[in-house]
This record gives structure tokens, sequence and C-alpha cells, in this order.
């Protein structure tokens, strides 16, 4: 089982990891525990919010988060999230471990993480029914072929949400093709590389493909241009730092690859309207940029 645990603010922001049992999935109803989760935390692992009507309300990297009815809402592994209250909700939390996902659902995640993860569904969801069948299957050990049918449900049900996901956001680019593979490798390097690399030219040349072609693609496909996104993930990281540790700015801006404090300061207060000592003094339980 999930070991709850609360932390206080420290050095790092809490990651809950090695928490899923040994199939790498667990099931639990949406408002349970949920005391446990009130303080900000990272996972290791995908949790998926399956919600067929009521209100949940969480916080994901510093935006609310407002789930109502019939709706579908995914956290991907390292984003800092808590919870904050339920009114009349049935539905489920599932918890995946991140390598049971097929690799094409995870592609679809990462395009969207940040710009769109919670959706509306139907009320009669394939998934509302896939659920509970993959619930049975977990508390029946002795189901026969059981590890087969908890992988092929999983995969299923990760697919249905991805593709709820992609229904949701209009997409028309096709899954697979050549811009949406850029575009799901540029996400991947911003995610890796934001501490070192900080201009599109450098993720171009990892890509190759020209800068203004690269703008074009990740412009086309989000609507934001490639220098959106990196500074997108240098200021998410620079603003959980702030917020959820003890270090100061100065070594904030050494974590994320600024040896100009000063540098990084005018950047992080261009991009978020306040400097960052200002930010990591606010009291209001929810700040956007």
């Amino acid at each position: 089982m999930i070991n709850f645990a609360v932390y206080m603010k420290k050095q790092s922001i809490p990651i809950h990891v090695d928490e899923l049992e040994e199939h790498g999935i667990e099931i639990h109803p949406i408002g349970g525990n949920i005391e446990a989760f009130r303080m900000p935390h990272r996972d290791d692992h995908y949790m998926f919010i399956i919600q067929q009507e009521g209100t949940f309300l969480l916080e994901v990297d510093f935006k609310e988060v407002v789930i109502v009815g019939a709706s579908l809402c995914f956290v991907a592994p390292g984003q800092v999230h808590r919870y904050l209250s339920f009114k009349d909700t049935q539905g489920w939390m599932v918890f995946v471990d991140t390598g049971l996902l097929a690799a094409q659902s995870r592609d679809i995640f990462s395009a969207y993480f940040n710009a769109g993860q919670s959706v509306p569904v139907q009320k009669d969801d394939a998934v509302f029914k896939l659920v509970p069948i993959l619930e049975e299957v977990l508390g029946n050990a002795l189901a026969p072929m059981r590890k087969k049918l908890i992988g092929s449900l999983t995969d299923s049900l990760t697919a249905l949400i991805a593709s709820s996901i992609i229904r949701a956001q209009h997409a028309t680019h096709v899954i697979g093709g050549q811009k949406y593979n850029t575009l799901i490798r540029f996400k991947k390097l911003v995610a890796e590389k934001y501490s070192q690399l900080k201009q599109v030219k450098d993720y171009a040349e990892l890509l190759n493909i020209s800068p203004l072609y690269l703008n074009e693609i990740i412009k086309e496909i989000t609507g934001f241009p490639a220098s959106y996104w990196i500074s997108q993930e240098i200021i998410l990281e620079a603003k959980r730092m702030l917020y959820y540790t003890v270090l100061d700015v100065k070594q904030v801006a050494y974590a994320l690859g600024y040896e100009d404090h000063a540098y990084f300061s005018r950047f992080f207060k261009k991009h978020v309207g306040m400097t960052a000592m200002t930010f990591r003094n606010i009291k209001p339980l929810f700040v956007q940029s």
C-alpha cells in the first residue's frame, strides 16, 4: 500500500517513491486518505483522477484545478501537487507506475503536461466501466492470468484517458506524425536540460532543425513559440523551489543554471510580474503566472 506521510518545508520538495504495490498500480476511492495528501509533494508515478460526479479541488504546480462532474484528470510524475477539498464525489484515484504506460500514452501526457490535464467526459464514457473491472482483478489474487489481465486493463485505461485528452484539445495533428514527434522530443529535452540550455537554437541543434522551423512547429501545435515553453519550465521549477523549500534566491538561481543571480531575478520578475523574494513571501493559496 501507499505509505502516507506528512512533510514539512525543507531543502527539497518531498517525493513519494516506490510506494505502489507489486503490480505497479493502485486504485482508491476519491477522497480516501485526503488528509494525508494535503501537504505539497511529488510522485514518481502517474496519478489519474476518474470522477463520475461531484467536485474535486486540487492544486497542481501553483494552479487551481477544479474537477466538476464526469471528468478525467492526470498528474504527471514530478508535478508538485496537493489535494484541497471534495464534495459529493464519486470515482477513483488510480496510481500507475510509469513503466506500465505505453509509449504513445506517455507521449500524449507529455505533450499536454500543464496545458490540458483535466477534461470533461460523458457520464457513460467507457473509462467508468473499465475501472471496476480492473479493481476486481486487482482484488482477486487467484484470478487466472491475473498479471496479464492487469497489464492489459491498465494499458487500455490509460489509453482511454490519453484519447480523451487529445479529443478535448481538438488536436488536428496525427499522433506519431513528424511534427507531433518533434513536439514530444522538444518537450522531453526541455524537461531534461532546462538548467543547462536556455535558447531555442540550443534545442534546435539537438533536434537537427533550424530554430525558425522549431518555433514554427511548436507554435502551430501548442499556440506558443518554443521560447515560451523553455521559459515556463524554468519559471515553474523556480516557483517550486521558492515556495516549497528554504533555498535562498541565489541558491535557486544557481540550481537553475544562472551564475548571475541578478539576471535570474530580472528574468523571474519579467515572467511572473513580481520579484522572487515577493513571490516567496506571498500568502495566497494559489499563485498563477
